[in-house]
């Protein structure tokens, strides 16, 4: 067991520079600006918040209506804090695997150490540099709001993010993306407009705002270059943690809401300088809830139509057949396989996992696809055809395991990928074997990525469920 003396503990910094050092002031301070916000919204499928991190006396009012979103009762194992550097260039990102602890005036909190060694093992977009760290503000301000929130808080992985190149900020949201699960809460920590006027920092922070809403890293990015080009006077920067923001845009997906919590600019501050303010933004990201999708005995019979009509069309030479009065479902974008059987004997098989094309149109092209394109079997010709009988498995959206405890056999179907490699097996592959979860994974690697009996142990892992008729 380590002892206290082997601890290495980051010391306090900002205290009475950013927030008061005194405890009890400190304490009372952040309670009071989290009452502000008692009776607002909690979203139970938080994943990420974007708080400022300014002096607590101009930011900390935006900050809190950031904090009081997030659901005390749930467990994560952990918090990602992603900033911006303010003294060091980086070009790329240091993660500070040297820590134990940071401390605050209200006590200490506990680096994840194990994840950050990982990341830095995992690419060299991630490597540590103190220099980053020693002095820099960003992530410390946070952790008084996350001590006065959590009864006990999770560990932290401190991130700070400095380069110009935005290959690198793609490898460090890649990295990170795995991650980006119920599991763990990722608060990014950026100021917005530095020191235009106040009317144009309401202008400019409106913009970069709703680009922020529209939850894509592209119009994040023309929203900040088009504020840097409109002239403002002194803007130096529509965003400090612009970097930070965008690795975490670059991470989220459809699944992902963003939820504007507040805004201020410094100058709302009683006795502030008008002439030249500071803006300070508060977001909420939240996984939307998706409900179970289900397809009625009529919307499975029309489906397994339409992959008899695309078999036939095809015998016949015609292009797959337009469709119409489907309903909504039947036009949700989703994956699907089509199997063949031909007196119980399997005679082709073929699927497509994306969530890019209507569900309508992905069976009658994975039937054809079935029929004419699977290389195991020849061609089915129009003798066999009465024979054919055609199973389709509506897939749901797929989700990254990072153990084999979250995977269940009969239910799940598992994905495994490894480089350019992957395989699959559908649920239903367990009704017709009788395998362990093990054995399951370790044929899906040998026989359907070709990475081996154990490759999935070092691969990656996704488990879907199929709605099979």
């Amino acid at each position: 067991m380590e002892t206290s003396e082997r601890l290495l503990v980051r010391p306090a910094t900002q205290a009475n520079r950013f927030y008061t050092g005194d405890p009890k002031e400190l304490s009372d301070e952040v309670d009071g600006l989290l009452a502000l916000h008692r009776g607002k919204a909690v979203y139970r499928n938080l994943a990420a918040l974007i708080v400022p991190h300014a002096g607590y006396y101009y930011s900390g009012h935006v900050a809190a209506s950031a904090y009081m979103s997030i659901p005390t009762d749930k467990t994560y194992q952990r918090i990602f804090l992603l900033g911006p550097s303010h003294h060091e260039w980086l070009d790329g990102a240091s993660v500070n695997t040297e820590a134990d602890y940071y401390a605050t005036p209200l006590g200490q909190v506990k680096v994840d150490r194990e994840t950050a060694q990982k990341l830095t093992a995992t690419d060299s977009v991630f490597s540590y540099q103190p220099k980053a760290h020693d002095r820099e503000h960003c992530l410390e301000v946070q952790l008084p709001f996350l001590q006065r929130r959590f009864e006990h808080v999770p560990p932290i992985v401190p991130i700070i993010i400095s380069t110009n190149d935005f290959r690198q900020l793609r490898r460090i949201a890649e990295v990170l993306k795995p991650y980006f699960t119920e599991d763990s809460l990722f608060i990014i920590s950026s100021d917005f407009s530095h020191y235009p006027s106040y009317d144009d920092a309401c202008e400019v922070d409106a913009l970069t705002g709703q680009a922020i809403e529209s939850g894509r890293v592209e119009a994040f990015i023309a929203a900040i270059e088009k504020n840097a080009r409109s002239g403002k006077r002194n803007l130096a920067t529509s965003a400090c943690g612009e970097l930070a923001i965008a690795t975490l845009m670059l991470m989220m997906d459809s699944h992902d809401e963003v939820k504007h919590l507040m805004y201020q600019n410094s100058g709302d501050i009683e006795g502030s300088d008008h002439s030249r303010v500071v803006g300070y933004h508060a977001f909420a990201i939240v996984r939307k809830e998706s409900p179970e999708f289900a397809l009625s005995d009529e919307e499975k019979q029309l489906l397994k139509g339409i992959a008899l009509s695309s078999i036939k069309d095809s015998l016949d030479g015609k292009p797959i057949a337009r469709q119409s009065s489907l309903t909504p479902n039947l036009t949700s974008k989703c994956g699907a396989f089509v199997s063949l059987h031909n007196q119980g004997r399997l005679r082709g098989c073929i699927g497509h996992f994306g969530e890019d094309v209507p569900l309508h149109e992905i069976v009658a092209e994975m039937a054809r696809a079935a029929a004419f394109e699977d290389p195991r079997f020849m061609p089915v010709t129009v003798d066999e055809l009465a024979d054919i009988d055609i199973e389709i498995s509506v897939l749901t959206p797929m989700r990254r395991i990072h153990s084999l405890d979250e995977f269940e056999l009969h239910r799940h179907g598992i994905y495994i990928r490894k480089g350019y490699r992957s395989g699959t097996f559908l649920p239903q592959v367990a009704d017709e074997v009788n395998w362990t979860k093990e054995e399951f994974v370790g044929h899906c690697a040998q026989d359907k990525a070709g990475i081996g009996w154990d490759g999935w142990k070092s691969a990656e892992l996704y488990v879907y469920e199929a709605i099979v008729f």
